[in-house]
């Protein structure tokens, strides 16, 4: 926004107004993970193919169930850095997957800026700022007051930004106050609904002081006590209340002037705050760029898939046996959302998903939408058991969605929670199931492409 550059006695340097705008699977756990597949597996082969026991497969799978609920649950999640020299390696391994991409997609472009924008912040050393900011109809203090207030803190902006909306749709607090180091927001007493809907989209990391402005005749302390079982916890030691006193100003902030003599303590935290902004949007970035490159994947992984299974002796829909015997498309995944795990673990993962796909009866539905499709070009239809592979193509659309799901949650994991896997696979799953069905028209039009183009390998 507009910077306006006043001349000031005190140390306030400048006043400028803002517009708004590691581990791996032991020993121990990995055999009875594989011999638990293998049960499900084999025992899911036999009862469903061969002795053609309906619903077979779900009874194995109930039964391992119950063994895996009897396991003590792990939860590994990422950690987040916990310093600033953390968080710059951390960045550099995302800086090193967007180069991989560059070169898996042909693209250009991809870690070069980002690179740039990781080196600003890591150079980072403008003037301490604090940001004053308020939403309408509330008073802030005279811009003389705050410089009086805040005498003492030497090389510090003192940042004035326009009033916030008491009416948005959004609730998105301006890209201008990212890099402020330390927040005042001034709050009318009593609290409006704007004010509270504002506070509950300030980050947790965000170091804010709440100025609270009491209506004249009244004393702020008269409300506090209602104000701390109205507002979350992490705001109990933020509050500052004031009568609108000048004189009273310069005592009610100084805890900010005493956050603000720390000036280095308080500059790392703001540049690992950025840091941590910046990885989680280029975590989103770099999702967009490996669902492009894993819908390639998808779809050629789909027809081996089909081609497979038409050629198996033994008539089956199962992707999983397929998925496990090739391990070319969870194998693929992993190295597009640079999992370090083990291939074991990989299939266990797909076959925990593929299991979840057969209970919901994905591969029916699917047969009975594909039929229905199929009466566009039904001369394309008459190749036995074609039905069968693309039914167990679209399996493979369907699982590959939800473990791409999954691995996105689980980015930068070292180990994946197989338990909360076993609690979320039913959910994955039907979301990528849904999200496949309104893609069905586009499926089968590839699917008429692939049979004639197999008919047309076909020896007369």
């Amino acid at each position: 926004g507009q910077i306006w550059r006043i001349p000031v006695q005190f140390p306030v340097q400048l006043i400028r107004s803002l517009s708004l705008g590691d581990g791996t699977m032991t020993s121990g756990v990995i055999r009875p993970v594989l011999l638990s597949v293998g049960v499900i597996a084999t025992g899911q082969w036999l009862l469903s193919d061969v002795v053609h026991v309906p619903g077979g497969g779900l009874g194995v799978a109930a039964v391992a169930g119950l063994w895996w609920l009897s396991r003590p649950p792990k939860q590994p999640r990422f950690r987040e850095p916990a310093s600033l020299k953390g968080w710059i390696q951390r960045c550099e391994l995302v800086l090193n997957q967007f180069e991989e991409l560059e070169l898996a997609l042909g693209l250009q472009g991809l870690r070069s800026p980002r690179e740039a924008e990781l080196r600003r912040i890591e150079d980072f050393d403008a003037p301490l700022s604090l940001g004053v900011v308020a939403t309408e109809g509330s008073g802030v203090p005279a811009t003389i007051q705050l410089q009086q207030a805040l005498a003492g803190v030497t090389s510090l902006d003192l940042c004035l930004a326009n009033p916030l909306p008491v009416s948005s749709t959004s609730w998105s607090w301006p890209d201008d106050l990212q890099e402020l180091d330390v927040l005042l927001h001034v709050l009318p007493l009593p609290l409006r609904a704007a004010d509270l809907l504002w506070l509950d989209q300030l980050p947790a990391d965000r170091p804010v002081w709440l100025l609270l402005r009491s209506p004249v005749g009244r004393s702020a302390e008269d409300h506090l006590e209602a104000l701390r079982c109205q507002l979350p916890e992490r705001w109990h030691q933020c509050l500052l209340p004031w009568s609108g006193e000048a004189i009273e100003l310069r005592g009610v902030l100084q805890p900010v002037r005493q956050q603000l003599m720390h000036a280095e303590r308080v500059r790392q935290g703001t540049r690992q705050r950025l840091l941590s902004n910046l990885h989680q949007r280029w975590q989103a970035d770099l999702e967009t760029l490996r669902r492009e490159r894993f819908r390639l994947l998808l779809q050629r992984s789909q027809w081996i898939v089909a081609g497979v299974v038409i050629a198996s002796p033994v008539p089956s829909v199962d992707l999983l046996a397929v998925a496990v015997g090739n391990g070319l498309m969870v194998k693929e995944m992993a190295t597009i959302w640079s999992c370090p795990w083990s291939s074991e673990v990989l299939q266990v993962v797909a076959r925990q998903l593929g299991s979840a796909a057969l209970a919901q009866g994905v591969v029916e539905l699917s047969g009975q939408a594909l039929l229905g499709l199929a009466k566009l070009d039904g001369a394309s239809w008459i190749a036995a058991g074609a039905m069968q592979g693309l039914s167990a193509a679209y399996l493979t659309r369907v699982v590959g969605v939800s473990m791409a799901d999954w691995m996105a949650l689980n980015a930068g994991v070292a180990e994946p929670d197989l338990e909360e896997l076993k609690r979320q696979a039913p959910l994955l799953v039907a979301r990528a199931a849904e999200q496949e069905r309104l893609n069905l028209a586009g499926f089968a039009q590839q699917a008429r492409e692939w049979i004639q183009e197999r008919n047309s390998c076909t020896p007369a």
